[in-house]
């Protein structure tokens, strides 16, 4: 049975990889790192909860008798939840780790395993390999003698209540369209906003096994009815939450899709002119880099990392931090959990405009794009099936351009896989907000190249001398 941990716990197709025989074996790899990491001195606790995916409950019933056979009290989930309240009751209730089934944003004929640290955000690379060397290694054992069904959601809701002003969204009167893609995120958002008497409606709020149809990652692509409800509707915008909820999409109320990197550049500026959040701002390499030219400061030290929100957890625990987002739509809160909070992001989106003079979302980018200017990125996706695709930038290290598309490089950065191999490389250029990044894919044929510029014809021109680039690289060493 070949099982591969990737940075953020196991995805896997469902019935020939994942199945109740290969989740009982990674829960006694895990049953077994938390056994030997956390000794025999007094009660250990593990949080575990599940998503709509098909056999999410039934995997999640199993995960926890495992831990239950191994001594371990599983407190395991009453109902669907998103990761973002698995996260936040893994540490509220002084649980050694979480567990949460569910493949995220990836199609139907996925399901996954997530873990969590006590700290409420990834675990760590560290702490993964720690579990990967355990599988396998003794006899699974089942019992649902210390598996206890609780309550996550109380908790959760009361701590939103605590961090979103709504008598501000009430006074508004603003109105807000929900997409939950089938999803984790159901109809909780828009029952934490009716409970306050504001206004929202929810789109495929229904479980859905297969995300009514579309793959529950919100992006452009895939919100094409968000769009269309919104048009002519009276809402303010549109939010959507993937397959659990942990990351958030954004259309403005005319309907046009909000590119992460704006929506980053938003909340952002929320977080540090107005509610005058203490503490640095953390991103994904990948992010535009007007964060840091309009927020670093002395008191705002911004950080660059791998891509991968595990990376930037990292960075939380270890510093404090106000904001910490990644270019797919997931964004973390000092104030909050060092994890990403798909349900969270939404309401403070609407609070964002709430207490602003605007009463469409269009309306307030459009202000606030007359301060922090526009973002000129793209990003594009080269197949790439020859053996030396790993090798490409470990090669680009060693010999290293002067300079790209005219431009000369200022620095180089480079970011290592999860195994330990250089698989991303950014090179940043002359001026401000002028960058390319280089990724290479740990499980696809795939190279990604990432582009910021001053307009888009600087992008186009980056993202395509990146390519050549490669390209002689490539065939230099042949």
């Amino acid at each position: 049975m070949n099982i591969f941990f990737g940075t953020d716990g196991w995805r896997a197709l469902l019935d020939s990889e994942i199945n109740a025989e290969s989740v009982a074996v990674v829960a006694q790899a895990f049953a077994d790192y938390i056994n030997s990491s956390c000794g025999n001195d007094s009660p250990v606790r593990v949080a575990v909860s599940y998503d709509t995916r098909r056999n999410s409950h039934l995997f999640a019933s199993i995960f926890a008798e495992v831990l239950s056979g191994n001594g371990i009290t599983a407190l395991l989930s009453d109902r669907v939840t998103p990761t973002p309240v698995l996260s936040f009751a893994t540490r509220t209730m002084g649980c050694a780790a979480g567990v949460m089934i569910t493949a995220s944003h990836n199609p139907p004929s996925y399901n996954g395993i997530k873990f969590k640290s006590p700290l409420g955000g990834p675990f760590s690379l560290e702490q993964t390999r720690a579990v990967e060397k355990f599988l396998g290694a003794s006899q699974i054992v089942r019992s649902d003698a210390n598996v206890a069904e609780t309550d996550f959601m109380s908790d959760y809701t009361a701590q939103i209540e605590r961090l979103i002003d709504f008598g501000a969204i009430r006074r508004s009167g603003l109105a807000v369209l929900i997409d939950s893609m089938g999803g984790a995120g159901l109809t909780l958002t828009q029952e934490l906003l009716r409970k306050h008497g504001c206004k929202a409606d929810t789109i495929f709020g229904e479980p859905s096994e297969t995300f009514h149809g579309r793959l529950a990652e919100p992006i452009e692509k895939n919100l094409r009815p968000l769009s269309e409800a919104l048009r002519g509707g009276g809402y303010a915008f549109g939010a959507a939450t993937d397959g659990d909820a942990d990351r958030l999409g954004v259309c403005l109320d005319t309907g046009e899709w909000l590119s992460a990197q704006n929506t980053i550049l938003l909340i952002v500026d929320y977080l540090k002119r107005v509610k005058r959040a203490e503490g640095g701002i953390v991103k994904t390499s990948s992010v535009s880099d007007k964060i840091r030219v309009a927020f670093e400061s002395p008191q705002t030290p911004v950080y660059d990392v791998q891509v991968g929100f595990k990376y930037i957890a990292d960075i939380m625990y270890e510093h404090e931090i106000a904001f910490g987002g990644e270019e797919s739509g997931g964004f973390g809160y000092g104030m909050h959990i060092p994890e990403r909070d798909g349900i969270f992001s939404s309401l403070l989106m609407l609070e964002m405009l709430a207490v602003s003079p605007y009463r469409k979302l269009s309306e307030y980018l459009a202000d606030r794009r007359r301060e922090l200017g526009e973002i000129c990125y793209d990003r594009i996706d080269m197949h790439y099936d020859r053996e030396d695709k790993n090798d490409l930038l470990p090669w680009l290290c060693e010999d290293r351009p002067a300079s790209l598309s005219g431009f000369a490089v200022r620095d180089i950065k480079t970011f290592l896989s999860s195994r330990g191999i250089v698989n991303g490389v950014k090179m940043i250029f002359e001026g401000d907000c002028r960058w390319l990044l280089i990724r290479s894919s740990e499980t696809e044929n795939i190279i990604r190249f990432y582009a910021e510029g001053q307009d888009d014809a600087e992008v186009a021109s980056l993202l395509a001398e990146g390519g050549k680039l490669l390209q002689r690289i490539s065939m230099s060493k042949r």
